[in-house]
């Protein structure tokens, strides 16, 4: 009896652990190129980095369209304290991959 019990309680894990979803292994990780910068489009970087996430966390590009930056970039200038140069500089930035 005890026999039966013993593999019945076998046969009922090999069969839980054979229907139980397997976990496939995650794929390699492979990082992307890193895009070349002109000096322009890094002084654009370099300035959003430091002036941008004094304030607020750094958004990604893709969070507005090229049309949709210029009215949040002329809001934000003037408490950013940015030049007009430095305007456009970080516009060229954020729109470079747009």
């Amino acid at each position: 009896m005890i026999r039966v019990k013993i593999l019945g309680i076998a046969v009922l894990g090999i069969l839980v652990y054979s229907c139980s979803p397997k976990i496939a292994p995650a794929p390699p990780v492979t990082e992307a190129p890193a895009a070349v910068l002109t000096p322009e489009l890094m002084e654009g970087k370099t300035l959003y980095e430091n002036n941008c996430a004094k304030c607020h966390k750094l958004f990604p590009a893709s969070r507005h369209t090229k049309e949709e930056w210029v009215p949040v970039l002329n809001r934000m200038a003037p408490k950013a304290k940015i030049t007009e140069a430095q305007k456009t500089s970080i516009y060229n930035y954020i729109t470079a991959g747009l």
